[in-house]
């Protein structure tokens, strides 16, 4: 268990920080930069979760919370192999959000085209959340360039914005108040 008895510590005053196996790096370094776009997913949702919803999403929201610290404990341990003995995003994780991403998409139409982030009060929030997923997915993607990431890590994230847009779409009456997009619509004076 984890015990903060305090706050503050300096040791990031000269723009360091540490890793899980105690390597100091800069703040700026791309393995810093997609451990807080994972935190910021992670604000987002809780951010969502402030709003009234059905009673199956809150809980899965919460455990995708839980998750999403399991992904920054993740990232802040240098290496990809998810049976190394740390904290890793396990296949299983991915599967679930799989599952997950199939019963929130039975009763969805099929897309005809692409829609517009809005909608509901909650749709919206799911739709931004998703927008924030995305971009920790496209920092986790040029970590992964440069050092390898657990490849279930980068499925989880991958995987958890296609649930969030399907919840979106859910929430937005199963897809009935899904705004589409009209191409060019405004484009002629």
């Amino acid at each position: 268990m984890i015990k903060l008895d305090k706050i503050y510590t300096r040791g990031g005053d000269a723009g360091e920080t540490s890793l899980g196996d105690g390597t100091r790096i800069a703040k700026h370094s791309l393995r810093i930069a997609a451990q807080g776009e994972v935190d910021e997913t992670n604000a987002a949702i809780g951010l969502t979760r402030c709003h009234t919803m059905s009673a199956d999403i809150d809980p899965l929201l919460s455990r995708i919370q839980n998750d999403l610290f399991d992904l920054g404990a993740d990232i802040t341990r240098p290496g990809d192999d998810h049976k190394d003995g740390n904290l890793r995003i396990q296949p299983a994780q991915v599967k679930r959000l799989e599952i997950e991403i199939d019963t929130a998409n039975e009763n969805l139409e099929a897309l005809k085209s692409f829609i517009l982030r809005g909608g509901t009060n909650i749709a919206a929030n799911l739709h931004f959340t998703c927008t924030v997923c995305r971009r920790a997915e496209r920092t986790m993607s040029a970590l992964n360039a440069e050092e390898p990431l657990n490849p279930n890590g980068l499925k989880y994230i991958n995987r958890l914005s296609d649930l969030l847009f399907v919840l979106a779409r859910q929430a937005n009456k199963n897809g009935a108040a899904d705004i589409l997009w009209a191409p060019g619509e405004h484009a002629k004076g």
